[in-house]
């Protein structure tokens, strides 16, 4: 190791991680039936992110004022919120928004809005705390051939946390899956990887200068750190999401599998094509944000899959295990 492991043993069992989700029963990121951990934080800005609750680090009140009863029928965010002024946007007696500037975020509103109306997103846990409920899905791994799969967000924003976190994973045989943009530094990534047995990343755009319009940053530091993943012998899945307008070019395609090809010798489990779908609009505005792509059509689905069944096949005469989706097994 390399100087980054500086925590003490005390230290350790006190860590925390920001978890902003936690799903049972996953199939599509990695193999078998997994349960899945969506770390908070994320140092990309991807246009077409679906999920812009998992982009901030710190923890998030979303509020959905479709749901909201009514200050006057119910009104616990008010008498429960113990800030003065309250933070609560309200018109025509239903809560509407939040000021962001003087909400703290406790999740005490939260906590007692009857009818979900107000959501915390991104709760502090501990590692003991993950694995209990890891360790309720023991069956379905053994039987399925699944484990955890740990994804956010980025993963390695949090890389002590996730790192003690698949420790104790490997302790109980549970499979692990790290799901990482990979824009990290690399001392980071060599802490993490002989605790993945399997990693799963994105290769956005092969043209860096397009990479950082669409997604905030280039992709230099992505790319030498999939050729340190494939060097280091562990399995890799790429997925290339593939967006009208940005990346679905047959150009684009064809630099992506010479690089797969040439710099990582097609040492990849799978790479998987995955539709844009215009998904987390509400999500947006329960923070206050704007939908970055609202002039991006819903393309009619026979279209994006004839497209991306395409792609595929250009990327198979590479001898590339290209696939349109995330539904095929992969055997790891």
């Amino acid at each position: 190791m390399n100087g980054l492991n500086k925590e003490n043993k005390s230290e350790t069992k006190q860590l925390e991680g920001i978890i902003f989700n936690i799903q049972r029963f996953t199939v599509h990121d990695g193999p078998g039936i997994r349960t899945e951990i969506f770390f908070k934080g994320c140092p990309l800005k991807c246009k077409w992110c679906s999920n812009p609750e998992s982009i901030n680090a710190n923890t998030e009140i979303g509020v959905y004022a479709n749901r909201c009863i009514g200050t006057d029928k119910c009104g616990l965010c008010l008498t429960t919120c113990p800030e003065s002024p309250k933070p609560f946007i309200i018109e025509d007696k239903t809560v509407t928004t939040i000021n962001r500037q003087t909400c703290v975020a406790c999740g005490k509103c939260a906590d007692a809005c009857p009818a979900n109306a107000l959501v915390i997103w991104g709760k502090k846990m501990t590692v003991p705390e993950v694995m209990e409920v890891i360790l309720k899905d023991m069956p379905y791994y053994q039987k399925s051939g699944g484990g955890v799969t740990l994804s956010g967000g980025e993963v390695l924003l949090q890389w002590r946390f996730a790192r003690e976190l698949l420790k104790e994973c490997r302790k109980h045989g549970i499979h692990t899956c790290v799901e990482s943009s990979l824009h990290i530094k690399p001392e980071i990534l060599e802490e993490i990887l002989p605790f993945i047995d399997l990693v799963i990343t994105d290769i956005k755009h092969m043209d860096s200068a397009q990479h950082l319009i669409n997604s905030g940053v280039g992709n230099e530091l992505i790319l030498e750190n999939i050729k340190r993943v494939v060097l280091s012998n562990s399995p890799l899945i790429i997925r290339i999401p593939v967006i009208p307008d940005h990346n679905n070019s047959e150009d684009n395609i064809r630099a992506t599998a010479e690089f797969i090809r040439k710099e990582l010798n097609n040492r990849v489990l799978q790479v998987q094509l995955l539709p844009y779908r215009q998904l987390g609009t509400e999500k947006y505005a329960s923070l206050g944000l704007k939908y970055p792509m609202p002039d991006n059509a819903v393309v009619e689905r026979s279209v994006w899959e004839k497209n991306i069944k395409e792609l595929a096949e250009i990327m198979k005469t590479y001898k590339i295990p290209a696939v349109a989706g995330t539904t095929t097994s992969v055997k790891t």
